[in-house]
């Protein structure tokens, strides 16, 4: 029997446990209906969402899964080429900012969805980031994204992304040697994200700046409500749960 995941909740310190997701949807191009009971089942305060829709009515689309979920669209989407953040209403934000990565000739355009949110007396950055599918790429992205990390103006972030190469990648190494790897740090649940028909490479991920207590990590296939058939008519990609200890803001 595994150990419960933590609920969200603000503590009497003025931190807050947040549950934070991360989440490939691939366009929302397959079964929503799924998708919705997996996030539903997951009952984050954030959803990072990598590959949202960002051509035809995306804001609509992304409207009607905010809905499905009791969340609010936060930022993202086309503006991020891809990226976008989702929130629930117990977040009070306080900043948001979709950037855009330099092209490499060839590949399809990256960008990051960024937002400053509070729970309570905790203060958080968050970033979305979809890395892109060449080795040398994903270098070059992985800096520029501690680069901005940086410039968030927040003590704590927490980083959420489809990372396209496993932990043993230099881009992966890079941000895992800068941040704690939730997934390590306190692993819970399922590893592998991808593909979700039979999953046998980790290559979505949950990371947080060092001040960040990790109480749970993983692929949430022993959450109740999360089931094999959702998990697998959702998407291409499983997601990645996190329970994450925010300190309180001096």
């Amino acid at each position: 029997m595994p150990t419960p995941f933590p609920n969200s909740q603000t503590e009497s310190d003025g931190s807050a446990v947040i549950r934070v997701l991360s989440y490939n949807i691939r366009s929302l191009r397959d079964d929503t209906e799924a998708l919705a009971r997996v996030i539903n089942a997951c009952a984050p305060d954030v959803v990072l969402l990598q590959e949202a829709p960002r051509f035809f009515r995306w804001r609509k689309k992304l409207a009607r899964l905010a809905k499905a979920t009791q969340l609010v669209y936060l930022t993202g989407g086309a503006p991020a080429a891809g990226p976008a953040i989702l929130c629930s209403l117990r977040a009070t934000v306080e900043h948001t900012e979709d950037v855009l990565l330099p092209l490499t000739p060839g590949q399809h355009r990256r960008g990051l969805a960024t937002a400053v949110v509070r729970f309570g007396k905790a203060r958080v950055g968050l970033v979305c980031c979809h890395l892109g599918l060449t080795k040398a790429e994903r270098q070059v992205q992985s800096g520029l994204l501690l680069d901005r990390l940086g410039k968030l103006g927040a003590d704590h972030a927490v980083i959420g992304g489809d990372l396209n190469e496993g932990p043993d990648g230099p881009a992966f190494t890079l941000l895992a040697e800068a941040l704690q790897d939730a997934a390590t740090a306190t692993p819970w649940g399922g590893t592998d994200t991808f593909p979700a028909e039979a999953p046998v490479r980790r290559i979505d991920a949950v990371l947080a700046t060092r001040g960040i207590e990790v109480l749970a990590c993983g692929v949430p296939t022993g959450l109740p409500g999360v089931t094999g058939s959702d998990l697998r008519a959702a998407t291409d990609h499983l997601p990645v749960l996190a329970a994450l200890r925010i300190p309180a803001s001096v």
